[in-house]
């Protein structure tokens, strides 16, 4: 089922460079029957995951993993709310630093501005995450006002080298996302 053109609120399901962003797929489904429109935002190292064309399919939009060039029509709406899952650790500390190199990096950047609702849940190895920097971003983040799902309890981190076979909590993340008014 396309929801492309029937005027409901707009997410992007932003993908980071996990093997667990495979299963988009899921949050997009789940949003869809909830009545959103949605738009996948890849990272270039995710779209080694996940389906492009499946996913293309399904929404009705392209998958944006690159900046278009200047002058170029956008060929998504403009976002409602945005959930970013997973959010890779080099994600999440480019994201608090400002820094938007990729596409994905610079939506998140803009969308603090623009005062879109984000929801993020970050997703490494466990040795990533304890990192002092990514810790104090987390931090950073939920500072901002962004609803950061992380822990052990949301969904816990492999060892190094392990395969990252979890599956993220799509449901909750989506659940997270606060209510946003049919657009006129």
């Amino acid at each position: 089922m396309t929801l492309a053109g029937t005027g409901g609120p707009v997410l992007y399901a932003i993908v980071c460079g996990s093997p667990v962003a495979r299963n988009v797929g899921t949050l997009v489904e789940a949003a869809q029957r909830d009545g959103w429109r949605v738009c996948v935002v890849a990272s270039p190292t995710a779209t080694r995951f996940v389906d492009v064309p499946g996913l293309a399919a399904r929404t009705g939009f392209p998958v944006r993993s690159e900046y278009k060039l200047p002058g170029t029509p956008d060929l998504l709406p403009d976002a409602d709310a945005i959930v970013v899952a997973p959010a890779t650790c080099n994600t999440v500390n480019k994201w608090v630093a400002g820094i938007s190199d990729t596409l994905p990096l610079g939506i998140l950047t803009e969308a603090y501005g623009r005062g879109v609702p984000i929801v993020a849940v970050p997703y490494s190895n466990r040795f990533h995450a304890a990192h002092p920097a990514f810790v104090a971003n987390v931090a950073r983040l939920r500072s901002w006002g962004v609803r950061v799902l992380f822990g052990d309890d949301v969904c816990p981190l492999p060892a190094p080298g392990g395969a990252a076979t979890a599956d993220l909590p799509w449901r909750l993340a989506l659940d997270a996302v606060p209510v946003v008014p049919q657009r006129n």
